[in-house]
């Protein structure tokens, strides 16, 4: 198998990529690892500044890359990210639905606006964006479509119980969405980070749940943004061309088994 082969099989050159969620430090190591692979990026986030820091940082890696605002729990702007993006590249041929938010509470301490927030985020974000674009999509008869779940789509933790519900429903939408899409060369799948520091779920992680952690991931530490670009470019490429409804789960083995 010659090094040609294996970069004609894994590359993304001529792809647009959106990357919903890019400005966050997991969505950028995604939107590089696109890039890298030959795609161009719109970095789509909440937050202007944010978008505008990472499309610089991109740019720096000789990566093609663009923004636009997008605020995932309003239908109509993910329809306007949409228009924004075919504005600028014309089509768009890969969705990461990237974009996130946790809280950390015991479940009699939670509020209807915690669980509200999180699954408008989480789950409806998902669900609409994966509506939008997979039109795009299917209209155009092909594109790839990868969720971010977590851990917990499978495994239920304290303290995030919101969090948990709303990716396991995230998993459970993707298998259903990738049936529905079956026959129209869209394919729909999920990567299921582990544990992957980050600024939004750090204060979560008192010395206590990080030697609960550690005890249950045989690798025995926390996952680095850019060790979840395999699986990403596994997914958007033509090797995995015959891949849908399913997930990889990127966890240094923490489901693997139960100690």
């Amino acid at each position: 198998m010659s090094a040609e082969y294996l970069s004609q099989l894994f590359s993304l050159q001529g792809k647009t990529a959106v990357v919903i969620g890019g400005a966050g430090v997991l969505g950028g190591a995604l939107c590089a690892g696109l890039g890298q692979a030959g795609a161009r990026i719109i970095v789509a986030d909440v937050a202007e500044q944010g978008c505008q820091a990472r499309t610089a940082e991109l740019a720096k890696l000789g990566i093609d890359a663009g923004w636009a605002l997008v605020n995932v729990t309003q239908r109509e702007s993910i329809e306007s990210l949409l228009a924004e993006a075919l504005r600028q590249t014309g089509r768009v041929d890969i969705l990461v639905n990237g974009a996130g938010v946790n809280a950390g509470t015991r479940f009699l301490d939670a509020t209807d606006a915690d669980w509200d927030r999180i699954m408008a985020i989480n789950l409806r974000g998902v669900f609409q964006a994966c509506q939008v674009f997979g039109r795009h999509m299917v209209e155009r008869g092909g594109g790839a479509i990868v969720n971010i779940g977590s851990v917990t789509s499978h495994l239920p933790l304290s303290r995030v119980f919101a969090y948990a519900a709303s990716k396991a429903a995230v998993l459970n939408l993707t298998r259903n969405v990738a049936h529905d899409f079956g026959e129209t060369g869209v394919r729909v799948n999920c990567i299921c980070p582990g544990f992957f520091p980050a600024e939004q779920n750090r204060k979560l992680l008192d010395q206590e749940r990080i030697d609960s952690i550690m005890r249950h991931t045989p690798m025995k530490r926390f996952g680095e943004p850019e060790e979840l670009i395999g699986a990403l470019i596994l997914l958007c490429s033509e090797a995995g061309r015959f891949i849908t409804g399913t997930h990889i789960n990127v966890d240094g083995g923490f489901t693997a088994a139960w100690f």
